[in-house]
């Protein structure tokens, strides 16, 4: 099951109990709010221990009806914390009065499996409500996704709080878009605090999952660093006039899409990566040897793809006193 580890590190305080101390000394010593508190693993051992349990059962059932449903939240995970950092702003519908992320280019019409979130919050929220963020419950879905199809496990940190806000104007611009170049795919990670290699490491999420014919089109009939075999094939469900097929989908990894390996990286070196951005990880510049050492060994993809999920996951969260648990994690409370 995915239960934190009992070996892992434990936080100063446990979840709303060192929350309400912070509170309870910044009323005494007079200060305006409490100080930020630190994400950690242990922040439900006692608040919520039930958490972990909840999660996976909730997800595990969605994936064994739909194994594409991995890659969804995987994908959730990374939109949101690329905008206001790991906040669950992503999952805010909009009102009219209120414009969320869903709708921006990199969301509208791809973004999917708030549905699954809904009902593992509800199944939370049974467990222990009012205890544990929508935030927290998509990192470590997540990370559950990942384990279910067949990737490595790793203690997630948690202990982040819900935003009250949405960024549209972020979503849009944030968000690595399929057509980007290997500069501009470096600079939005390092926008975000993470290296080249924690870039490289991340897009191996790519080995799992589908993506539709609007974000391949261009790289199967423009591109020349692409094996003709593998663009004409896909060429098959992807009609070149803009309008047509739009929404037909192909696998992002060529020979294994619902299963979490290294064969993404395998694809690229033989000139078969799906989305132009893909391809550019493996087009005779410097992230070249990093896909190569993939190739070769997957424990050393999982050992880098682990790293920068974690590293994700630290994105400016909402800790101590700063945002909210919401009730339903498409509004705010």
């Amino acid at each position: 099951m995915a239960a934190a580890s009992s070996s892992a590190a434990r936080c100063s305080g446990k979840g709303g109990v060192a929350l309400l101390l912070l509170l309870v000394l910044a009323a005494v010593t007079g200060t305006s709010s409490a100080a930020p508190q630190p994400l950690c693993t242990s922040f439900y051992s006692d608040s919520c221990p039930g958490v972990y349990d909840a999660v996976w059962s909730v997800l595990q059932a969605a994936i064994a009806r739909e194994q594409r449903m991995g890659a969804s939240i995987l994908r959730l995970f990374f939109h949101d914390c690329f905008v206001q950092g790991c906040d669950a702003s992503l999952l805010l519908d909009d009102t009219p009065s209120f414009q969320g992320e869903k709708m921006a280019t990199p969301n509208n019409g791809s973004a999917r499996g708030f549905e699954v979130i809904d009902a593992i919050k509800s199944a939370v929220e049974k467990v222990c409500p009012g205890v544990v963020s929508c935030a927290d419950i998509l990192a470590i879905a997540a990370r559950d996704s990942v384990v279910i199809l067949g990737g490595p496990r790793w203690d997630v940190k948690v202990g982040r709080r819900d935003s009250r806000t949405a960024s549209f104007s972020g979503a849009n611009n944030n968000i690595p878009p399929p057509t980007s170049g290997l500069a501009n795919l470096t600079s939005l990670f390092a926008a975000q605090g993470l290296s080249q290699k924690d870039m490289v490491a991340l897009s191996g999420a790519h080995t799992i999952g589908l993506a539709r014919c609007t974000s391949f089109r261009a790289h199967v009939y423009n591109d020349t660093n692409i094996d003709g075999s593998f663009a004409r094939y896909r060429q098959s469900v992807c009609p070149r006039t803009s309008g047509s097929g739009d929404n037909n989908l192909a696998p992002l990894d060529l020979q294994t899409p619902t299963v979490f390996e290294n064969n993404y990286y395998k694809n690229l070196v033989s000139k078969k990566g799906l989305l132009h951005s893909d391809q550019e990880l493996f087009n005779g510049r410097s992230t070249d040897a990093q896909v190569q050492s993939y190739v070769h060994s997957r424990s050393a993809f999982f050992a880098d793809f682990v790293t920068g999920m974690i590293k994700m996951g630290d994105i400016t969260p909402l800790t101590g006193s700063k945002g909210e648990i919401r009730k339903n994690c498409r509004r705010i409370n």
